[in-house]
């Protein structure tokens, strides 16, 4: 679907610029934009790799299992299937935890196998209330150190790219609770799940 809009917004940028007689505009922001999409990845690939890596350490010297169990007697309420089964709570914690770090690209891969976890538990059948909700905590994540952003305010010039740190806590954590919430009453009218 996203590809279908991209291609749209492109042709549809086209066709204005024909119709306006602003082809160099169109042809001399194509070329800029570029440029400046290298250097914002150039620019994030530093403050990724750095915090991708602290991530890492703190697998490795069992940082992330200490987290885990700081953070288990919230998610068993969550996930009550996934609670028997440890190596699930475990990525789900770790997917939690880089997503407090404000890590979205570490937290991918590790929510992606906290997913296949959770499906396994079910059978792979349809979309279980439990993945629908670790589908929601990852995606409105609360957010205590919003790296990705402040990276991208730091390459733009901001002279204090943290400072919007307690606006993202707020809404980070109105959306978590608004996710969750929703997703338990909207689990209430959908069919019930037969295990």
């Amino acid at each position: 679907m996203m590809n279908y809009l991209w291609v749209g917004m492109v042709i549809l940028a086209c066709i204005t610029a024909c119709i306006t007689g602003r082809t160099e505009a169109l042809a001399a922001s194509v070329t800029d934009g570029a440029g400046q999409a290298v250097t914002l990845c150039i620019s994030l690939a530093g403050i990724m790799g750095l915090w991708s890596g602290v991530l890492e350490l703190m697998q490795e010297s069992g940082l992330c299992k200490r987290i885990t169990a700081i953070l288990c007697p919230v998610l068993k309420r969550l996930f009550r299937r996934a609670a028997e089964d440890s190596k699930t709570m475990e990525r789900i914690a770790a997917n939690v935890t880089a997503n407090l770090l404000g890590v979205s690209n570490a937290a991918t891969p590790i929510g992606l196998q906290a997913v296949d976890r959770l499906y396994s538990l079910y059978g792979r059948k349809g979309a279980p209330d439990e993945v629908l909700q670790f589908v929601i905590l990852n995606t409105t994540s609360i957010q205590l150190i919003p790296t990705t952003v402040a990276a991208v305010r730091a390459s733009l010039g901001a002279a204090q790219p943290f400072d919007i740190m307690p606006a993202v806590w707020g809404a980070s954590i109105f959306s978590v609770i608004t996710g969750l919430a929703a997703a338990k009453l909207f689990a209430r009218f959908g069919p019930k799940e037969t295990i």
